[in-house]
């Protein structure tokens, strides 16, 4: 007898479907081509080609309202499934405890007596701290008869140190001389050559002494010298932002306004060079003396400046440095700074002990 659900097939053939659940509607089941119930779910991935696919869900945009099952828009954060362990809390920022205008500790300060070994050189007067790591790498230096490898080798002092096979010697308190560095000699040790240097002009009987900076072999005026290595860099940095002050006498012609420009600094041939304070004192014809105020001390900076407004520079001098002034000592003069004065120098470099 034909089935009256499914037209051509027997009620026989539909008992036996019955009975193994495949004509069953279960949950939103549909039917096949060949009659049987398939489940919608997973039809992204399993509907054959060419069908219309269900959209697939989509995550709520950052920001955009949670919208519950009955339409309604829900409020503030969702509630966290029962029995879900609880989330840690987000750690609090670390704040510091020290007032705003405390002085920062450089990494490089230690609290345990112990020094680099470059520093502690550099103090005793052997040279910079730049040049003993240039010595330490060609092994000049060496500790209880072993070379040393690093710059950074940490030590209580310099005991058992020794530099070119000779023992270095306690270090000294840091000293400042004043020189008044005369025109026609170099700064520098020694000159292959054959030209003066400032050491040849030097009294006798003073300690090791290293140039603060340098002054061009045409240029005369003040030149601080010192037996501290790390002073001694520490004043070269134009990071310091310590003024140095020359006198120029140039010939050509210039007008206060040209000079009053170079505050907002100026670049000549790619180089950039910082805010220039300068004045022209006193004039005479085209002949001219002008006073200048930097902080950076690059190479030459003064007479490049002046050249770039066309004038010829016959002398420059070198009248202060930082708190220093030249007065009236002559050339080839020194004098000792007072202990108090470069005491004074160190507390304001932050480097007193």
């Amino acid at each position: 007898m034909p089935s009256p659900r499914n037209p051509g097939r027997s009620r026989a053939q539909d008992r036996t479907e019955d009975r193994l659940g495949t004509n069953r509607s279960v949950d939103g089941d549909a039917p096949d081509r060949r009659g049987a119930r398939v489940s919608t779910r997973g039809a992204a991935r399993h509907a054959p080609k060419g069908e219309i696919q269900p959209p697939a869900r989509k995550a709520p945009a950052k920001g955009a309202p949670r919208i519950r099952a009955d339409g309604s828009e829900a409020v503030g954060r969702p509630s966290r499934p029962a029995g879900a362990p609880a989330r840690s809390p987000r750690p609090a920022a670390v704040r510091s405890s020290a007032p705003a205008n405390a002085p920062v500790r450089l990494k490089s300060e230690r609290d345990d007596g112990l020094h680099r070994i470059a520093k502690l050189l550099a103090r005793a007067g052997v040279a910079s701290r730049r040049d003993i790591e240039r010595m330490i790498e060609e092994g000049r230096i060496a500790l209880n008869g072993q070379p040393v490898t690093k710059p950074a080798t940490l030590l209580a002092d310099l005991k058992g140190v020794t530099v070119d096979g000779k023992a270095v010697g306690a270090t000294e308190a840091t000293r400042l001389f004043l020189f008044h560095k005369p025109n026609g000699t170099l700064t520098a040790e020694r000159d292959f050559s054959g030209r003066k240097t400032i050491y040849d002009v030097l009294p006798e009987g003073l300690p090791r002494l290293m140039p603060v900076g340098r002054l061009d072999l045409n240029t005369e005026g003040l030149l601080l010298l010192t037996n501290d290595g790390a002073l001694k860099r520490k004043l070269e940095l134009p990071a310091t932002g310590i003024e140095r002050t020359y006198r120029a006498r140039t010939f050509g012609p210039i007008t206060q306004q040209q000079l009053e420009d170079l505050a907002e600094g100026i670049t000549i041939e790619g180089v950039r060079y910082g805010r220039i304070d300068a004045n022209l004192e006193r004039s005479t014809g085209r002949n001219q003396w002008i006073e200048l105020t930097l902080t950076e001390g690059k190479n030459r900076e003064v007479r490049r400046v002046l050249e770039y407004f066309g004038l010829q520079v016959s002398r420059l001098i070198r009248v202060r440095y930082g708190q220093f002034v030249l007065g009236s000592s002559a050339p080839g003069d020194v004098e000792e700074s007072p202990p108090q004065e470069v005491v004074r120098l160190l507390n304001g470099l932050g480097m007193a002990d």
